[in-house]
């Protein structure tokens, strides 16, 4: 889908108001989220080569990751801008971050913000990169503010099936209301799904030594319950909004019957749920200088 035929500014829009009613849920699940999204994490740090000294960016921070993490690697010397559209995120992420003092945010889109042309090292993007209203323009921006030889490290979702952790209540749900798919080619988790169309995509950016790697998430909770729980409080405003009309509230025990009997498949010997999730990593140089 090209930028002609989609309302950008409308897009961007509907992601700011999305990412603003869910910030404070996320930051609340932060913890068990993070137990298994730091696999993810410590993998683009390596694949970014974030060492001490460097200029990082990070795309799309959300509540701070991996931002908090590149912080420390770079150390005093470097320093690690993070962005993100919704205001509320940012407050989130800072609240988590008052300890690093080489770590400073920003709220905007990277499309459109402000920030200095060849000055990063390294930009960074964790589970962010899919909800671009124009990918091809946003990967263009990247290469334009990562220095000559400078790299892109990214993590987007693999095919829903291969995701629980973030598809498996949605999709419960989407069929226990016989809702329509999204429409093909638009923004959202599993935009980038494909290895082959990531790889081109950034080749079509400008990106060389182009790089994707399938890596397994490995998130497990302490309960069906708890499961249950986050996928209730991350639930977009557009899938509330549906269970409202639809069943008269969005704890409609039916439906999250249905969740916790799909759920129920995950459960290992112990009790706890384990929801192994396959994650794309991404690596790619922007032109004009060694990586």
């Amino acid at each position: 889908m090209s930028s002609a035929s989609i309302d950008v500014a409308a897009i961007r829009g509907e992601q700011r108001t999305i990412w603003n009613s869910v910030a404070g849920p996320w930051q609340r699940w932060a913890p068990q989220f993070e137990r298994g999204a730091g696999v993810v994490t410590r993998r683009l740090i390596e694949l970014g080569g974030v060492s001490a000294g460097h200029r990082v960016l990070d795309v799309g921070t959300g509540v701070g990751e991996p931002a908090r993490t590149a912080a420390g690697a770079v150390g005093s010397g470097g320093s690690v801008l993070a962005i993100d559209p919704a205001p509320e995120m940012i407050a989130a992420a800072q609240r988590a971050a008052a300890d690093r003092h080489n770590l400073h945010f920003a709220v905007g889109d990277v499309e459109t913000a402000t920030l200095p042309l060849g000055a990063f090292d390294v930009v960074l993007s964790r589970w962010a990169l899919m909800f671009a209203a124009d990918r091809i323009a946003t990967l263009r921006r990247i290469t334009g503010l990562l220095r000559p030889g400078g790299v892109l490290a990214a993590a987007v979702w693999g095919p829903p099936p291969s995701v629980p952790m973030i598809s498996l209540g949605f999709a419960v749900i989407s069929r226990q209301l016989a809702l329509d798919p999204p429409p093909p080619g638009g923004p959202g988790p599993f935009s980038m799904a494909d290895p082959a169309q990531v790889a081109e995509e950034l080749r079509a950016a400008g990106f060389v030594e182009v790089a994707v790697e399938e890596c397994v998430v490995p998130f497990v909770l302490d309960s069906v319950d708890e499961f249950v729980s986050f996928t209730r409080d991350v639930l977009p405003p557009r899938m509330r909004q549906v269970l409202t009309d639809r069943c008269g509230s969005v704890d409609d025990p039916q439906i999250w019957a249905a969740v916790r009997a799909e759920a129920e498949r995950f459960v290992t010997a112990d009790g706890t749920i384990s929801l192994p999730s396959v994650s794309l990593c991404l690596r790619a140089v922007a032109e004009g200088g060694p990586a």
